[in-house]
């Protein structure tokens, strides 16, 4: 039998790691608070290393942060499906569409059309997914903090990998591909 050996995910499937506090990257530890929800202290993290004096582009850099807009920010995800996943995060701890205001609701839209560019320019697939999982019932790994799943498909990608042996084989590294699209989400 062959082994893949994966020990970087080993935190994610025991719910363990260095910080107990979700969403806090290690070098970002230096953030007092836990606020208790992934999103929240991922931002929060990343917006106090700035406030003390690391520089934005390092700050964001660990945190994945590829861009901002005045009500989500958009960062890759940390265990993700392919190579170019992304969500669309409101600042806003809600757990509900219906929730965001009329304003917050278009830019959502507005940063999944730029989130298409980037990736389309960056990534060129053969297809896209974008996804809502409002609730745990429909497939939400954080149902309390809304989010929305962008992501780059290409034809056969759902090889054997994940079907036979429920392993994904992603080709980047996350600081490659925050690199590529913060680079992309700049030229548009």
């Amino acid at each position: 039998m062959d082994r893949l050996w994966t020990p970087w995910r080993y935190a994610y499937i025991t719910k363990s790691g260095p910080s107990q506090r979700k969403g806090i990257p290690e070098p970002l530890n230096a953030y007092p608070d836990d606020q208790g929800c992934v999103f929240c202290n991922l931002i929060a993290s990343v917006d106090y290393a700035i406030e003390h004096g690391m520089p934005v582009d390092e700050a964001e850099r660990y945190g994945h942060i590829v861009t901002r807009g005045k009500f989500h920010y958009i960062a890759l995800n940390a265990f993700p499906y392919t190579s170019g996943h992304v969500m669309v995060v409101p600042y806003v701890h809600t757990d509900s569409l219906a929730k965001l205001d009329v304003e917050s609701a278009h830019e959502l839209i507005v940063m999944a059309q730029q989130t298409e560019r980037a990736i389309r320019a960056t990534y060129q697939p053969d297809g896209l997914n974008f996804g809502l999982n409002l609730g745990e019932a429909a497939g939400a790994g954080v149902a309390a903090h809304l989010h929305l799943h962008g992501l780059p498909r290409w034809v056969g990608d759902n090889n054997f990998m994940p079907v036979l042996a429920e392993t994904r084989i992603l080709p980047e590294d996350l600081n490659v591909t925050w690199q590529r699209l913060r680079q992309a989400f700049q030229s548009l």
